[in-house]
């Protein structure tokens, strides 16, 4: 009761903060941004929704690859519905957390068993969080030699701060993995601490849940390394599906007649640009905060109007596509 409550409160705040960005992004722009929508070439928002599910297919390779080694009769059609279903968790709850719990509860429910469900969803996460730090060092690196974002101060610290973000959660669950006794230690003594406390209760029952899952990720991490070829074939996926990602915007802005202001590498450095400012923005969806970022990055090189509107169009591709899309894959599920 309590989780359908939470879970009914997100979503409601994403809905409230969802309005109040398209108040702010149309209330001075309302009527070009019509008048933009009616002139655009189809053509080209077909190619960005290919490039969209283009990602969740690359996704779902990923997922596929690790989901096949324990169960050998899955099939690709039940995991691409499964990454549609983790992007609708994942987008209405804080900081993309519901997206792998459901994972690990959808693979155990088809008799996988809930180890093995925990190290396929541990394996694609780690090789996932190595394509997204590998594709964001590009683009800093990349953006210290073109100065494209110079003049955006405070903004370029936050991007800093997305970074050392995500090389922590990385560093967190290599460490995780493979140092077992010293996780094991320290899981120890913060729950006995938390216990002298009166935080928590049960004390020996939740170390010894604890020291599971440091075995679980200590598994997984084993199993990750153990093929190294299927370890970078799914960084590979991965690398890929950021790549088509990153490259929506500039397929919409083609898709208004423009071709000049900006070219595809340009994209992807601020596209990855504004995924790191993501990581760490704790409301459903990053809402809010995403568009600010990608306004001001792609503020750069196109605006008024037309920034508005390539916004909104990559926001509904890239966001509310694979939520609506999940939501309506897991009502069928419940149903069945």
């Amino acid at each position: 009761m309590k989780k359908q409550i939470k879970s009914k409160l997100n979503i409601i705040i994403l809905i409230l903060v969802t309005i109040l960005v398209l108040y702010i992004s149309l209330k001075d722009d309302f009527f070009e941004v019509i008048n933009g929508l009616t002139k655009i070439n189809v053509f080209w928002i077909i190619i960005a929704l290919i490039f969209a599910l283009g990602y969740y297919y690359m996704r779902a390779l990923s997922l596929y690859s690790f989901t096949k080694k324990f169960k050998k009769d899955e099939t690709f059609t039940n995991i691409f519905k499964i990454v549609f279903i983790t992007q609708f968790f994942d987008g209405i709850t804080p900081s993309s957390t519901g997206g792998q719990p459901y994972q690990i509860y959808a693979f155990n429910k088809e008799n996988i068993k809930l180890v093995d469900a925990t190290n396929i969803v541990i394996q694609n996460f780690i090789v996932y969080q190595i394509a997204l730090i590998l594709l964001g060092l590009i683009a800093v690196i990349s953006n210290k030699y073109l100065n494209l974002f110079d003049e955006l101060g405070i903004i370029k610290k936050l991007i800093l701060l997305g970074f050392i973000i995500n090389v922590i959660v990385i560093i967190g669950l290599f460490s995780l993995a493979f140092m077992k006794k010293l996780n094991k230690l320290i899981v120890k003594l913060i729950v006995r601490i938390l216990s002298k406390l009166k935080i928590i209760k049960n004390k020996e029952e939740i170390i010894k849940n604890l020291n599971t899952t440091v075995e679980n990720f200590h598994d997984g991490a084993k199993l990750l390394l153990k093929n190294k070829i299927d370890f970078l074939k799914t960084i590979f996926y991965n690398f890929v599906a950021l790549l088509l990602f990153y490259s929506i915007p500039i397929v919409i802005l083609y898709g208004l007649g423009d071709y000049t202001s900006m070219n595809i590498i340009e994209s992807i450095i601020a596209s990855a640009h504004v995924m790191l400012i993501g990581s760490f923005i704790p409301i459903p969806g990053a809402t809010g905060g995403l568009e600010y970022a990608f306004t001001q990055f792609y503020g750069v090189f196109i605006s008024d109007s037309t920034l508005t509107l390539v916004m909104l169009l990559w926001r509904s591709l890239t966001y509310y596509l694979g939520v609506i899309i999940g939501s309506i894959l897991l009502n069928i599920r419940k149903k069945r």
